[in-house]
C-alpha cells in the first residue's frame, strides 16, 4: 500500500523548490539526431539496439523510433539539480506491439515511451531493492538511477495505471495510451511531474529528487516483436 503522501503535496513541494524549467535540445536536427542525445543500451547487450532516426511526418520533425525484437534508449542529461515542473510532448503509434504485456516479464515491452530518471537516495530505497540496486551498480559500472517514471503508450492496461517494471521496482510506468487510442493519430500530452512522481514513488519520496536523465525508447525484445512510434517537440515548461 502506497503511502499517504499526496500527489498534491508532493507536487508543490516540487514547485516550490523548482526553479527555471531545464532546456531540452531538439530531439533531431534536420537529418540527424539533436545535439546533446545519445542511444544507450543495457551492460553486454545481446539483443539488437532500438533504431532512432529522423523523420517528418504530418509537417512535423518528428523522431522515429522501431524496435524490432530490440532495446535502446535515447538519453539526454541536463545539468545537475534540475527539477522539472512540466512536460509536454506529442507522440503517435504507427505500429502497435500486440504481444506486449507489462504486467508480465515474458511482455514487458513499449511501443514507445518518454521517461525521466531521479536521483533518489538510496536510503529512500526498501533495503532488499537497495541491495540489489548497488549490486547492478557494481556489474555494469554504471551509477544506475533509483527512480525512473516512464510515462508509456501501453497496451491492454488500463489508461492512468501504474505499473511496476516486471523486472525492478526501480523502474516504474504510467499508462498514458493504451491499445484503444487510434493508431496513426498524433497526440499530445502535458504532464505535471511532481504529481505524476507522487503516484508511482510516494511510498518512497517525500519530495521530486533532482533530476538524472531524459529518455525517450522502445524495447521489443523479450516479446520478440516489431512496433513503430514518433515522437515530437519533447520539452519542459514552467
Amino acid at each position: 500500500m502506497r503511502a499517504a503522501l499526496t500527489a498534491g503535496a508532493l507536487a508543490t513541494a516540487a514547485g516550490a523548490a523548482a526553479g527555471a524549467a531545464p532546456a531540452l535540445p531538439p530531439l533531431v536536427s534536420g537529418a540527424s539526431l539533436g545535439a546533446g542525445w545519445r542511444v544507450a543500451l543495457l551492460p553486454a547487450q545481446q539483443p539488437p539496439a532500438t533504431r532512432f532516426t529522423p523523420e517528418a511526418v504530418d509537417g512535423r520533425a518528428a523522431l522515429r523510433i522501431e524496435a524490432a525484437a530490440s532495446y535502446g534508449n535515447l538519453l539526454h542529461e541536463p545539468p545537475p539539480g534540475a527539477l522539472p515542473r512540466r512536460l509536454h510532448w506529442s507522440w503517435r503509434l504507427a505500429v502497435p506491439n500486440p504481444a506486449a504485456d507489462l504486467r508480465q516479464k515474458a511482455g514487458d515491452d513499449t511501443a514507445a515511451k518518454v521517461c525521466l530518471s531521479f536521483d533518489l537516495p538510496l536510503s529512500r530505497v526498501p533495503f532488499g531493492e537497495r541491495v540489489l540496486l548497488q549490486l547492478a551498480r557494481a556489474r555494469s559500472g554504471e551509477e544506475l538511477p533509483a527512480a525512473t517514471l516512464c510515462w508509456v503508450w501501453g497496451g491492454s492496461e488500463a489508461r492512468g495505471e501504474v505499473v511496476d517494471n516486471a523486472y525492478s521496482r526501480r523502474v516504474r510506468y504510467l499508462v498514458l495510451r493504451n491499445a484503444d487510442d487510434r493508431t496513426g493519430a498524433w497526440l499530445d500530452e502535458a504532464r505535471d511531474v511532481g504529481a505524476d512522481f507522487a503516484r508511482a514513488f510516494g511510498d518512497e519520496a517525500g519530495a521530486l529528487p533532482p533530476l538524472r536523465a531524459v529518455g525517450v525508447g522502445a524495447d521489443a525484445d523479450n516479446t520478440g516483436g516489431r512496433s513503430v512510434a514518433h515522437v515530437s517537440a519533447l520539452r519542459f515548461e514552467p
